[in-house]
């Protein structure tokens, strides 16, 4: 068993591992990073579940289905007919996994370019800051740090009632790589994965019926939003059934059979699919041998401070493996922080203003706190909405639907947050996050000029709107 030293060895190659390795090496500390993810070609892949099976992949296969959607449904407003239009899943697979590639392959040679060490295979946490890798065959190989970063992810829930079989129960790995469209889909949870992926079999032409425990639509989001995305889901045929809890999966044949209590008693329904997207779990299973001095909560979380510290000498854990929203850019910026703080310098990350982003058609994003949290705090607000309908970039694009909504402290305007659903949302709610970053008012995002004509006018319009100035909209 060998030995090697480093100042600085991360476990994870995910967004918040690998941006922690490399802002470590930018600050001219010897760094290593350790992960066990393997592509489809079975070689090592690095960028963790959001670049080999999460953000990336998924976001390719939204792209390509949504064009596929809207040539048979919507080029007809735009005078663009076509006729037998067909989708070739293999080849729209095959760009996926071109497009994963290209970005698993850019991580390696900034690895390069920055002198960070990559080593392959299961990393363990032992006492005293050494790290074990244990590789495909067996072999172990040490590695002894002054720092340790914990970054080791997370994984789908399986239920037990409902085992993944790689088949015809499947995670969201499984629903990236279906080999044709499933004549029937269905998805347990209405939640980011649930409702990404099953926008993209849909929009392919699959039967899509996604079961929800939760009585509420997107309870984490502004309650007007969640209910204008549910009037557009509905409009594109995907079935959401809320307050319904599965409780049986039973494979028959080449179909699933399922058993849910609705809310009219309970229910049958037969796919040829089940995506099970329930939510994920952070990946802490044999990652801390016995006597680290790193301890676990109840959802088996990596107990950390506000600064990531895990109370032991030297050793941080960042991203999905921790508390927090389990978002890549939280975990980047988890990342580069604790190598900031390594190296002495500042680092900080403000959880107040991480926004959120589900990438359906329309968008859903948001960021600081919704009306019902203001409530709940006591926090004295006003508010501002706009439509995209009355948006002329927006109406141009054939995608009126939706708005914007800004919440502002009632006394000193200062923007408490800011929810938005319709076109592009996912670039617009920037914007807001650098508003609030700056502690700004509404008033500062009504007083900047912005161009015309662009979708950013519903943000502008939204602050105006919270004094009751809006332009192109009755008050």
């Amino acid at each position: 068993m060998s030995e090697q030293n480093f100042d600085v060895v991360v476990i994870g190659a995910g967004p918040a591992g690998y941006v922690a390795a490399i802002r470590a090496a930018q600050l001219g500390l010897k760094t290593a990073c350790v992960d066990m993810f393997t592509g489809k070609d079975g070689k090592a892949a690095l960028g963790g579940t959001c670049l080999n099976v999460g953000c990336i992949p998924s976001k390719a296969l939204l792209d390509s289905s949504r064009q596929f959607h809207n040539l048979t449904h919507t080029f007809g407003v735009h005078g663009i007919s076509a006729r037998d239009a067909a989708i070739d899943v293999p080849t729209m697979v095959g760009r996926k996994d071109k497009i994963v590639k290209q970005f698993t392959g850019g991580i390696a040679a900034l690895f390069k370019q920055n002198k960070v060490s990559a080593f392959f295979g299961k990393g363990r946490l032992l006492p005293n800051r050494q790290v074990e890798i244990t590789a495909a065959d067996g072999s172990k190989q040490t590695l002894a740090a002054s720092n340790v970063i914990l970054a080791t992810g997370s994984v789908p829930i399986e239920l037990p009632f409902a085992k993944f079989d790689g088949k015809h129960i499947i995670d969201n790995a499984g629903a990236l790589d279906l080999a044709d469209v499933p004549k029937r889909l269905g998805v347990i949870g209405a939640g980011v994965i649930g409702l990404e992926l099953g926008s993209v079999w849909k929009r392919l032409g699959s039967d899509v019926t996604i079961i929800e425990a939760l009585p509420d639509f997107l309870a984490a989001a502004d309650a007007e939003v969640a209910k204008t995305a549910a009037r557009e889901f509905a409009k594109q045929g995907l079935k959401i059934e809320l307050g319904a809890k599965l409780s049986k999966a039973e494979i028959k044949g080449n179909e699933v059979h399922l058993t849910y209590a609705g809310k009219d008693g309970d229910k049958q329904l037969v796919v040829d699919k089940l995506l099970v997207a329930v939510g994920r779990r952070a990946y802490t299973q044999g990652v801390l041998a016995d006597g680290t001095g790193v301890s676990t909560d109840e959802r088996g979380r990596i107990v950390v401070d506000e600064h990531c510290w895990t109370g032991a000498e030297g050793v941080w854990a960042v991203g999905d493996c921790v508390r927090g929203p389990m978002l890549a850019h939280k975990g980047s910026e988890e990342g580069v922080m604790v190598a900031e703080l390594i190296a002495g310098k500042a680092g900080h990350i403000n959880m107040d203003t991480i926004p959120w982003v589900i990438y359906t058609e329309p968008e859903i994003a948001w960021v600081g706190k919704t009306e019902a949290q203001c409530k709940a705090d006591n926090i004295p607000y006003k508010t501002g909405s706009f439509p995209f309908a009355a948006i002329g970039r927006a109406v141009a694009m054939n995608e009126p639907a939706g708005f914007v909504k800004m919440i502002a402290h009632a006394e000193t305007d200062r923007i408490l947050g800011v929810h938005l659903v319709g076109a592009n949302v996912s670039e617009l709610v920037a914007e807001c996050v650098v508003a609030m970053e700056f502690k700004g008012s509404s008033e500062d995002l009504a007083r900047i000029v912005h161009a015309h004509p662009t979708l950013s006018e519903a943000v502008h319009e939204a602050a105006l709107s919270v004094d009751k100035r809006a332009i192109h909209k009755g008050n």
